[in-house]
């Protein structure tokens, strides 16, 4: 079993996760919780597979799931931001909808052939690099666009005045609004975009990991996605490294399968959640006397008549 075959598959079965997961926490360090990661990623999923089925264009799938997915996040801002409804019961709700309305959009493509997929890059010399080489470079750039993601939201929360603004929100939003911020409006593009990203992960999937579109194609990932932002104390290189975790998880699985190793397939099929249950318990019980770093405001939709 190649350690360089089972790196390059962890990446590509963490991709999908480290979009819904890092699209997660943009909305937790802004205050609101959305349980909805799983129904948001399925509209992503039919839509960036029906998007590359009319456009002939796997890209053109890519932004139909970006902007599906935004479009859902800001129904579910609306309902939690403006009307201040209770975002567990939203979220919930919006889990339930994406996976009926997906199932709905998607019945006539179901075992319809792609006519696009996301292809790996050929970076030519690079691609031979030992290592780095099938790992990283030999990727498609949704992959690469995963390692680089969580790199790039680091240093904007940690280096800029938005990200510095953006912790602010889910910790204190009435001092944010105090100094003349608009608490709503930030609130509403970080739900949005962040929702966007959910709707990629969710193409990735449609589009390279399972080219094809099936039903809850998903399986669970969306709440897998909601428990590595807690097992990475909501910073970002933490959240992409619980993925990778998860997907060198998936990987093993799988090349077990492939090799035929005299283990139970629904053991197997378990291993990805079991592990993720595990590392959740590991954390929770090392940091019970204490908080786990979530944003102080988590939850708690904001009222500035009440300030």
């Amino acid at each position: 079993m190649s350690l360089e075959f089972l790196l390059a598959a962890a990446l590509i079965s963490s991709t999908p996760l480290a979009y819904a997961a890092l699209g997660e926490l943009v909305i937790e360090r802004a205050g609101i919780v959305n349980l909805g990661v799983e129904g948001t990623m399925l509209i992503g999923a039919v839509a960036g597979f029906i998007g590359a089925q009319i456009t002939g264009s796997a890209w053109a799938g890519v932004l139909a799931a970006l902007v599906c997915g935004a479009l859902f996040g800001g129904a579910f801002a609306m309902l939690t931001i403006t009307a201040r409804l209770d975002q567990v019961v939203a979220g919930l709700a919006f889990t339930v909808l994406g996976r009926g309305l997906s199932s709905y959009i998607g019945a006539g493509f179901v075992g319809v052939p792609p006519r696009a997929v996301i292809h790996k890059l050929n970076l030519g010399v690079l691609g031979h690099v030992p290592v780095l080489g099938p790992v990283i470079f030999g990727q498609d750039p949704l992959v690469l666009g995963a390692i680089l993601l969580p790199v790039l939201l680091s240093l904007y929360l940690r280096f800029t005045r938005m990200g510095l603004v953006l912790m602010a929100l889910g910790e204190t939003p009435e001092v944010v609004d105090s100094l003349g911020i608009p608490v709503i409006l930030l609130r509403y593009a970080y739900v949005i975009s962040g929702s966007a990203l959910m709707g990629v992960g969710g193409a990735y999937l449609s589009l390279a990991y399972i080219p094809s579109w099936i039903e809850n194609i998903t399986a669970g990932r969306g709440w897998i996605a909601i428990a590595l932002v807690i097992f990475g104390t909501w910073r970002p290189l933490w959240v992409f490294g619980g993925a990778v975790l998860f997907g060198l998880v998936d990987a093993v699985r799988f090349r077990v399968q492939l090799d035929n190793y005299p283990v139970d397939p629904h053991f197997l099929n378990m291993l990805p959640y079991l592990a993720t249950l595990l590392v959740l318990a590991l954390v929770a019980r090392s940091r019970a006397h204490g908080r786990l770093g979530g944003p102080a405001a988590l939850g708690a939709a904001y009222d500035r008549e009440r300030r």
